[in-house]
Formats: structure tokens, sequence, C-alpha cells
């Protein structure tokens, strides 16, 4: 199974949402992290759900809605979403699944990256470790679901 997932694009409210498909698949919603200052300035992006539906634009759009737990969270941080059209069930949720178990085994990579932040609260550090990914994948399985630069 390959999926032909879209470009990451900044979601900023539902308006940046109508050319989402009404079609079934997977998405995933990111937040930018962008370490301090420096020489080594780096900016990546931290996966913060991921999940299958039946209608990609009624679920993104139900992202903004009031009562959403990610309203605030959109409207306060830079935000990010990537979709895939997946039409049969059984794929769509055998990929939700897939990037789910990988950003968990992530973690670990995560922590090393955010433990070594400077200044950085350690309690603000260790919750986005737990979302942050690493963002290119090598040498897995997950090469076919995941395009390069998940």
């Amino acid at each position: 199974m390959e999926m032909n997932w879209s470009r990451w694009f900044r979601c900023e409210s539902s308006f940046e949402l109508l050319l989402v498909p009404r079609q079934p698949g997977v998405y995933a919603l990111a937040e930018e992290i962008v370490q301090p200052a420096g020489p080594s300035m780096r900016r990546m992006l931290a996966v913060c759900e991921v999940d299958e539906t039946d209608d990609l634009a009624r679920a993104l759009s139900r992202l903004f809605a009031a009562g959403s737990r990610w309203r605030q969270p959109l409207a306060e941080h830079r935000c990010y979403l990537r979709y895939a059209v997946a039409p049969v069930a059984a794929e769509r949720h055998g990929a939700a699944m897939a990037l789910k178990n990988w950003l968990n085994s992530r973690r670990e990579v995560a922590s090393q990256i955010f433990e070594q932040l400077p200044g950085a609260p350690e309690t603000e550090a260790a919750t986005e470790a737990e979302r942050a990914v690493d963002r290119v994948v090598k040498g897995h399985d997950y090469a076919k679901v995941f395009p390069a630069g998940f």
C-alpha cells in the first residue's frame, strides 16, 4: 500500500481547508517547534494528532469548531496539516495505526533533541518531547506509507 500524502500546509483558519477533498482518508496535525536562535537553529514539526476519517474536509473543519480541543492551539501556535486520501477502510485504519506506532517509537529520539534545549523548562520540554518526531524515516517498513520528511 502506497499513500499519496499532500504537502504540509499552514493551518490558521478553516478557510485554508477549502481545497481539502470530501473523501475518506488519514490526516496529521503538527505544531512547528523552533529551537532558540544560535549556530544550529532548527525548525521541526511536532506531530500532535493523527486520525482517520470518512470525510477529510469535515473532520479537519471540526478542528476549528467551538468545543474542539484543538481550537485554541490552532489559534495560538503555528500549526500545519497534511492528509492522504484512502478510500478503503482497512488501508485507512492500517495507515493511521502505523503512523501512530511510528510516532510512539520516535519518542526516545525526540526526547534527546529536547533535552538539549538550553533554558527550556523541564515540564515544557517533556511535553514537547512526547509529541516531537524525527523528520526523516530511513530504512523502515513505513517508507511506502509515509513520504520522506513526514
